[in-house]
C-alpha cells in the first residue's frame, strides 16, 4: 500500500498534475506553522519513524526560498568585491524549517522531517515529533531510547 501512495506522489511531481497545483495554492493560504492530525505523505512519514499512536506530533511548516541577498554597499568598490551576490546559507531549508519547529514546540523533540511541495516563493515540508514524556512513547521500545536521551 505505502508503495502505492508514493507511486502516486511521485507521478503527480513528475506530470505536475492539477491535483498538485490545487494542493499548492491551498497549501499558500494556510499558516505557515500548523500542527496537523495526520501526515499528508503517509508512506514517507512511516519510513522516517512515524507511528499512528499518541504522543506522535506531525507539523507542516513553510519556509520562505532564495538566497541571503545583501544591500548595496554605498561606497566607491567594484561590483565583484561588493560581496552582495552569491551569498549562501550554510544551513538547507530542511535543517532550517526543523529548527524553526523546535523553537516553537520547544517540549517535543524532533524525529525527521520530509518534502512536501515548493513553488516560486516557499517550500513546505512535514516535521515528525514525539513528546518524550508521554507513557506510551515511553513504553515503546524503537522510540523510547531517544526520549530518555532528551
Amino acid at each position: 500500500m505505502y508503495r502505492a501512495i508514493e507511486k502516486t506522489w511521485q507521478d503527480m511531481i513528475k506530470s505536475k498534475s492539477d491535483d498538485l497545483k490545487s494542493k499548492g495554492i491551498n497549501l499558500r493560504r494556510r499558516p505557515t506553522i500548523e500542527r496537523l492530525e495526520r501526515p499528508t505523505r503517509l508512506d514517507r512519514a512511516r519510513r522516517l519513524g512515524y507511528k499512528a499512536k499518541q504522543g506522535f506530533i506531525i507539523v507542516r511548516i513553510k519556509v520562505g526560498r532564495g538566497g541571503m541577498r545583501r544591500s548595496k554597499t554605498m561606497g566607491g568598490r567594484r561590483p565583484k568585491h561588493a560581496g552582495i551576490l552569491r551569498m549562501k546559507a550554510n544551513v538547507n531549508m530542511r535543517q532550517t524549517s526543523e529548527k524553526r519547529v523546535a523553537n516553537k514546540f520547544p517540549n517535543l523533540k524532533v524525529i525527521n522531517s520530509y518534502f512536501l511541495y515548493k513553488d516560486g516563493k516557499h517550500a513546505w515540508y512535514e516535521v515528525i515529533l514525539i513528546d518524550p514524556n508521554h507513557p506510551s512513547i515511553k513504553s515503546d521500545k524503537d522510540v523510547g531510547q531517544i526520549s530518555e536521551k532528551a
